[in-house]
């Protein structure tokens, strides 16, 4: 990203449709439903759980460094993190020079907590026991998905955590255990260990790739945040088909962890999962690095 890359009004409005498109594609039919009163345990946790709304996802951004040419780059005149340059081209716009900077422990944050992740080895052993261990025991107040039943029952889904070792490693999962369940979890987790204990193998960590990559806001090309979305519906529609709940409503097949078949399918796909979750990893972790040593633009191009 050293330097800046000037785009014509052909080519950006061309990638911001297609952008709408693909977006329209995903979330199209939740919007509607949700228009008409109806709840989804999958999209609902992608726009309530993380902060990052639907009108925010469809919106396009090019990311740090491109500068919007043409008559039609005035669009982005009245939002606060872009800047008006000259160009050859004429006036042009740009995510502001300084967000960078404004963004850096966010920035250093990001890369050094994907760095270490992708430097452990997955675990697999986990059996997306999370979503039980957060009811477990806990009476109905503790279930967090009110509108559909406990495949199980209550005893039953308490009988499957009794049975099993419970072995999360992401603190954001855990932080919702009951107080019966957290001193359950084989690893003690604090705000401080996600450093220390994330793992590519969590299907959380790499969900929240998504988060990461929203949360620095429109430094990120909008394609790549919808390619980190699309790895997170992914992983929370795992992460649903093997939870406690009953989802046949949904179309959603469970994933039987309580059985050794359902345990195998389970580690299957949690491999699988983290297998596609490395790239986008890996990209995210270049972008972080180009932020934290970039910053010019190119020759000719000034900020006004």
């Amino acid at each position: 990203m050293l330097g800046s890359t000037s785009l014509s009004e052909a080519e950006w409005t061309g990638r911001r449709t297609a952008h709408a498109v693909r977006i329209e594609n995903l979330v199209g039919d939740y919007l509607t439903d949700r228009g008409h009163g109806e709840v989804h345990p999958v999209l609902d946790f992608l726009f309530t759980y993380y902060s990052h709304r639907p009108g925010q996802l469809r919106r396009w951004n090019p990311g740090h460094g491109v500068v919007l040419t043409g008559p039609g780059a005035g669009d982005y005149a009245d939002f606060a993190s872009y800047e008006r340059v000259d160009t050859p081209e004429g006036p042009g716009y740009r995510v502001r020079s300084d967000l960078v900077e404004r963004r850096r422990s966010s920035i250093e944050f990001t890369l050094g907590l994907l760095t270490a992740t992708t430097e452990r080895a997955p675990l697999l052993g986990c059996f997306g026991l999370h979503e039980w261990a957060m009811v477990y025991r806990g009476g109905s107040s503790a279930q967090r998905h009110e509108q559909v039943p406990l495949r199980l029952g209550r005893e039953g889904t308490d009988a499957v955590v009794d049975s099993m070792t419970l072995r999360c490693t992401h603190y954001d999962a855990f932080r919702f255990f009951t107080p019966d369940a957290a001193p359950r979890n084989a690893v003690p987790l604090s705000p401080q260990s996600r450093l220390t204990s994330e793992q590519p193998g969590c299907i959380h960590a790499s969900m929240d790739l998504y988060k990461w990559c929203y949360k620095l806001g429109p430094l990120i090309d909008s394609e790549f945040l919808t390619d980190c979305f699309e790895l997170a519906l992914h992983a929370r529609t795992i992460d649903m088909r093997a939870s406690p709940y009953d989802l046949s409503d949904y179309d959603l097949e469970p994933i039987r962890i309580e059985t050794p078949v359902g345990r195998a399918e389970y580690v299957r796909a949690q491999g699988e999962l983290s297998a596609e979750a490395a790239p986008l990893r890996s990209a995210l972790i270049a972008r972080c690095q180009n932020l934290l040593i970039g910053g010019e633009y190119g020759v000719g191009i000034t900020a006004e």
